[in-house]
């Protein structure tokens, strides 16, 4: 982005600014501000580019706030994107992620999507377990359920009530600088190893977690070893009073050289975080995660 000598349709660039970059405000004129650089650099910028200290506090306070939390799960930044102080299209808005920027996970919050232009932060939603029970499994050499189809999305009739407002999934995020803030969720993806991608069945992977290895002497990755997975995925729809609604093991086959599917469980209403403990001393790695209890 860059300064510029006045406001007008025809101007000079005069010096070259950055996302982050502290300025100092000179004069207002509209919809512009004139500011100099630490550089002592002057130029005129728009006003919509440029955030205030307090604005500038409170994402630094995000990120102090967040700095222990858990990762979920990470993705990578499909387009450059900021980050917003809240979740939201109209919320403040102020570091800068580039193309495929790699990302942790942290929570996610669905709002109504905002009529453009009105201003208004929307009152996130975040999915809560509740009375949840704790599931935990040891890696299993089975497969049980089976996948169950589940009317997630139904099209609105006529005659029928409206299905409410239409929603949108945030999540928080931080980058590889410790920077924090929410973004949409259909702008990145989840890093999910190509090999079981294709497995997902009209879903969408909400994580991927490796839980140990095995040896295969014809496999092409280093020392023949190969990463075997908990995933857990949901149906692709936002707003969701839950994480996922289905897991799903993938082992390796030594026979095959393939990833096959060894244990599936859906439909839950499950939640992150998803935890995998690694077995020790002979013993079997298990996961667990919180899910909730049974209506009946």
């Amino acid at each position: 982005m860059y300064l510029h000598d006045r406001v007008a349709a025809v101007s000079n660039r005069v010096a070259e600014v950055t996302n982050g970059q502290r300025l100092e405000v000179l004069e207002r004129n509209r919809r512009f501000l004139k500011v100099q650089t630490e550089k002592n650099e002057i130029g005129w910028i728009e006003e919509r580019a440029v955030i205030d200290d307090k604005t500038f506090q409170a994402f630094d306070h995000l990120g102090v706030q967040h700095r222990q939390d858990p990762v979920v799960a990470s993705g990578v930044v499909r387009d450059d994107i900021y980050l917003h102080l809240t979740p939201g299209r109209e919320t403040q808005r102020f570091y800068l992620l580039g193309e495929k920027s790699k990302i942790q996970l942290l929570a996610r919050a669905s709002v109504a999507k905002g009529v453009p232009g009105d201003g208004q932060a929307q009152n996130a939603m975040t999915p809560q377990p509740g009375q949840g029970t704790k599931k935990s499994w040891p890696t299993p050499r089975f497969q049980i359920g089976g996948n169950i189809g589940c009317p997630w999305g139904a099209a609105h009739l006529p005659g029928q009530p409206d299905a409410g407002p239409i929603m949108e999934d945030w999540w928080l995020v931080r980058d590889d600088q410790g920077r924090t803030g929410w973004m949409l969720s259909s702008r990145m993806d989840v890093d999910v190893p190509d090999e079981i991608a294709t497995y997902a069945e009209g879903q969408r992977y909400v994580g991927a977690y490796v839980f140990n290895k095995v040896h295969d002497p014809e496999a092409a990755t280093p020392n023949h070893e190969i990463p075997q997975y908990v995933t857990v995925l949901s149906p692709n729809k936002a707003g969701l009073p839950f994480d996922f609604d289905q897991v799903r093991v993938f082992t390796w086959s030594t026979h095959h050289h393939r990833y096959e599917t060894a244990f599936r469980l859906h439909p839950i209403q499950g939640y992150l975080p998803v935890r995998v403990t690694p077995g020790t001393n002979g013993s079997a790695p298990t996961f667990s995660f919180l899910i909730a209890n049974s209506p009946t």
